[in-house]
């Protein structure tokens, strides 16, 4: 191993930390799947208890009034787009236990899914009152509309919320944030906060539905103090908070390779920080340029006390300013994020597949994971068994081979390198000899039926893995796989 990067294998003290870590009682995947249901249960209960206010205020009498049709369905829409909005911020809360179960990536793609939802409806919300406040007051459209914006208290700021809210949409479909730098899309989505707390004083002052009843005004309430708060605690608070106490700052930055670099960075009491091998954390490097952005970074090493690693390949801003650091440099910290733990597995083996620099992950896994104590399991009582099977385009871009090398020599770990072009022939086995890649995983990892599995790399090349896993008959259960994609 290198000992410019300063972060050391050293199995036996890593045992010792992980002794108390191993989990007891209940597996895993039953507990989380028991949390799952519990939030499922709770997010259906409250759409549920929206509807019955709907109806107990008159939802479905007020059809027969003059324009009441689309004015009960304008209200309707409304309503639900407010409570998608307000899920849609829990989503992206970084509430830990949420995380926990689902993985940061669900959770994004949930967020997302739940916000178009929501944006659909609170654009139907507009042209249904709109309608039926036309045809009640029997009155032109756009007459109607621009009463309603000058007129009605609060509609003024609502109108700037939905500009708000209509430029994030648009910077969120696939199309467009391909043609976007992370960095300018993540400042623009920011504009989503903007447009809710404009949204607020609209809802209070002149929606109906939210000072019906006392039962109405303590649940709408309470939903956007529960929202209001996650975001406070967990994106601010708790992040300033664990900054000031480990107090990070940059040890070292070295060049793994041309187009990669780690940074080593020192801290004190950072075994309280709660981070484990295979999670990944917002940084935030105090720097001339770096302050104003976060950017998620996965743990190439497993923690110690006193220091961390990250390691990084350089495909945009944030990713080559990591080569410009200067040792001293401070850094805030937001997480640790992310569901690759060890401790999700219910087999003592693994296998652990990366391409490219997602072998980041993999490293600190492999290291922590090995270090466990010895467990019983197929072949008798002994420490884990961990094989790294490592997808390169050359040799020469393989990471870490001397921290593996190292780890071999006191664990059972093995890394192996699948070097060679992707071809049609090779799938993403890759290599120049045409192959079949369910057979050569099948031929390479005999006893893959046996271990937990864990993948990192290209969204394309996972999603070509796990059809190969498929169709060896590997429990899905047993695949752990987290996409970093913005």
């Amino acid at each position: 191993m290198s000992t410019s990067t300063r972060v050391d294998v050293d199995v036996r003290d890593n045992a010792t930390r992980l002794e108390a870590a191993i989990p007891t009682g209940p597996g895993p995947r039953r507990r989380h799947v028991a949390l799952a249901d519990c939030v499922g249960t709770a997010g259906v209960a409250g759409l549920v208890a929206v509807l019955a206010l709907w109806l107990h205020n008159g939802g479905i009498q007020g059809f027969a009034d003059r324009g009441g049709a689309p004015t009960e369905l304008g209200r309707l829409t409304g309503l639900v787009s407010c409570y998608l909005l307000l899920v849609q911020v829990l989503l992206m809360a970084r509430i830990p236990w949420l995380e926990q179960t689902w993985g940061q990536d669900v959770l994004a793609r949930r967020h997302r899914w739940v916000g178009f939802a929501s944006f659909h409806l609170m654009l139907a919300h507009i042209v249904l009152i709109t309608l039926g406040y036309a045809a009640a007051a029997d009155s032109g459209i756009w007459r109607q509309a621009w009463e309603l914006i000058t007129d009605y208290p609060g509609m003024l700021l609502a109108t700037a919320a939905t500009v708000a809210l209509v430029m994030v949409v648009i910077t969120s479909v696939r199309a467009a944030r391909r043609r976007m730098r992370y960095e300018s899309w993540h400042l623009i989505h920011l504009y989503a906060y903007l447009g809710v707390g404009l949204a607020i004083p609209h809802q209070l002052w002149t929606g109906a539905d939210f000072a019906s009843s006392q039962t109405a005004t303590v649940l709408w309430w309470s939903m956007w103090i529960a929202a209001a708060s996650s975001i406070l605690l967990w994106r601010v608070a708790m992040p300033l908070a664990r900054s000031w106490r480990h107090r990070l700052v940059v040890e070292s930055v070295v060049r793994e390779r041309p187009d990669v670099v780690s940074v080593v960075l020192a801290g004190r009491d950072l075994d309280r920080l709660g981070v484990r091998a295979g999670q990944f954390m917002q940084w935030r490097f105090l720097t001339r340029h770096g302050a104003s952005r976060a950017h998620p970074f996965t743990l190439s090493a497993a923690p110690s006390p006193t220091r961390l690693r990250i390691t990084a390949k350089e495909i945009g801003d944030g990713t080559r300013a990591l080569a410009a650091l200067r040792p001293g440099s401070r850094v805030l910290i937001e997480g640790p994020h992310g569901i690759m733990l060890a401790e999700r597995r219910e087999h003592r083996d693994v296998l652990l597949l990366a391409a490219g620099v997602g072998l980041t992950t993999m490293r600190g896994l492999a290291e922590e994971i090995s270090a466990e104590p010895p467990v019983p399991g197929p072949g008798g009582i002994r420490r884990p068994s961990v094989l790294v099977l490592h997808r390169v385009r050359s040799r020469s871009d393989a990471l870490f081979v001397d921290e593996f090398t190292t780890l071999a020599r006191q664990v059972d770990v093995q890394l192996r390198l699948l070097p060679g072009p992707r071809t049609p022939q090779s799938g993403w086995w890759g290599g120049d000899v045409p192959l079949d890649p369910s057979t050569a995983l099948a031929t390479a990892v005999p006893d893959i039926a046996d271990r937990e599995i864990y993948l990192c790399g290209p969204p394309d090349w996972m999603r070509a893995v796990r059809e190969t896993l498929r169709s060896l008959r590997i429990d899905q259960r047993q695949v752990h796989a987290e996409e970093f994609g913005w």
